[in-house]
């Protein structure tokens, strides 16, 4: 089954789809159609594992300052309990400890793409937490462990950022002239992506082009990490646009 990365980008963009969520709408129509989604989203970071077992996950408006229209949305997508069981059940088998969570919903890295991607919410989702601090290497483990999942028709969602310094946030133009580090990093990533260099990518920090910069704290970027482990076969870079001058909303897709 698919293994996707996606720049998630503003919240907003359930709004504002541009290109981002064109590319996103045509993927949900063209990609083999899961019998389950595992979402690995920047925004559940935890210190230990955690997956949602509810059978009706909560929409969670995790932002502020957004159109009044955007804490009225909601995505009513299934759990996928049994999912999550078996994912409880592969990690343990790799020695990684996963917690059960019963009240957690889907965080705006997940329903927001998803929303673009399958707007009918028909697909039973689940949810598993980063731990941002393990950083990159770990993350890539976590990946490799949860590799056999997808021969189950599961897709793999991981949702973050290629970049994500909200530091550098100097405008609300969606179309502002982007900063120099942005497309530096992103397409130093891709270069190294398309090569299956695992070494660089986990070394990013110190040999990518701003990679400090673009990534002032991980948690955006562990979710491309857990695809990258689970991942076979080449990535398919898509690169819509750039927004706000500093968000690079590449989304990566292995089939």
């Amino acid at each position: 089954m698919t293994t996707l990365f996606i720049s998630h980008g503003a919240p907003n963009l359930v709004l504002e789809p541009g290109k981002t969520g064109d590319m996103l709408a045509h993927l949900g129509k063209t990609l083999p159609r899961p019998d389950a989604i595992l979402a690995v989203s920047a925004h559940w970071d935890t210190r230990h594992p955690r997956i949602t077992t509810s059978s009706k996950p909560d929409t969670i408006h995790d932002f502020a300052g957004f159109p009044a229209a955007m804490y009225e949305m909601q995505y009513p997508a299934p759990g996928a309990t049994g999912l999550a069981d078996k994912i409880a059940a592969t990690l343990a088998s790799h020695h990684i400890v996963v917690e059960p969570d019963a009240t957690r919903g889907l965080d705006h890295g997940v329903w927001v793409p998803l929303m673009l991607m399958y707007p009918e919410a028909d697909i039973p989702v689940a949810q598993l937490s980063i731990q941002s601090h393990l950083g990159p290497q770990a993350h890539y483990q976590l990946g490799q462990a949860l590799a056999a999942v997808q021969q189950q028709n599961v897709l793999l969602l991981c949702s973050g950022a290629i970049t994500h310094n909200l530091h550098d946030f100097f405008t609300a133009d969606r179309n502002a002239d982007v900063l120099d580090y942005v497309p530096a990093f992103s397409d130093w990533m891709a270069g190294r992506i398309a090569a299956n260099d695992t070494a660089a990518l986990l070394d990013y920090r110190r040999q990518a082009p701003g990679g400090v910069r673009a990534h002032p704290h991980e948690d955006h970027l562990m979710p491309l990490f857990v695809a990258i482990g689970a991942a076979q076969g080449k990535a398919i870079r898509h690169q819509p646009e750039n927004t706000y001058g500093i968000l690079a909303m590449d989304t990566y897709v292995w089939h």
